[in-house]
Order: structure tokens, then sequence, then C-alpha cells
């Protein structure tokens, strides 16, 4: 958490805050769905789909710090572990999950 000379000298706007989580967030559930049409197609099974998604939800959440916050991660998010790199993992997941079957089944049958 920052001091509180740090929030005098660049203090956090709410709205601003929210804003870039919802961003975080929407990314999170395209990429997620991205990743379950790809595990699909590619007919991954059990763990190494799994592994495909926490990979491939690496590295975009190491796009996003490069690109979008240009490796100054705490001048846009407030609880950096959990909203940057770790933020809607589950619910990305359960995405993931539903468009995985979905493609895997499609493509199988």
């Amino acid at each position: 958490m920052p001091t509180e000379r740090e929030l005098a000298i660049s203090p956090l706007v709410q709205e601003s805050v929210q804003h870039n989580t919802q961003v975080i967030s929407n990314i999170r559930s395209l990429t997620a769905s991205l990743f379950g049409v790809a595990s699909g197609i590619l007919g991954l099974e059990s763990y190494s789909g799994f592994l495909f998604y926490l990979l491939g939800t690496f590295f975009v959440s190491i796009l996003i710090w490069s690109i979008l916050a240009k490796g100054k991660q705490r001048d846009y998010f407030q609880g950096v572990w959990s909203e940057l790199w770790a933020g809607d993992v589950l619910n990305g997941g359960m995405s993931f999950v539903l468009t995985w079957t979905l493609f895997y089944g499609l493509v199988r049958a």
C-alpha cells in the first residue's frame, strides 16, 4: 500500500481505478474465450488445456503490464498483484472452459 506522502504527491482517483479495473476485466474475458477456442481447435485435453490457459493469461498480464501500464502499474492500480496479475483468472476460467468444450466438441464431432 502506498504511504500517505506518496498519495499526497500522486493521488489515486477512484473513478480512474475503477475504469482501469473494468478494462482489465474486459480484456481477460475476451482473451479467456479466445484461449478456449484455441484449446478446443487444438484438441487439448485435461491438464494441457488448463496449462495453456494459465500460460496465456500470464502472457496477457505481461502485455498489459508492458503496453497499457508502461511498467508503472502502481500509477494505475491500487492492489497491483490482485488486479493486474491475478485478477479475474477464475471468472475468465469459466469462459475458457465453456468455449473450450464447445469448440472441442465441434471439431471432434
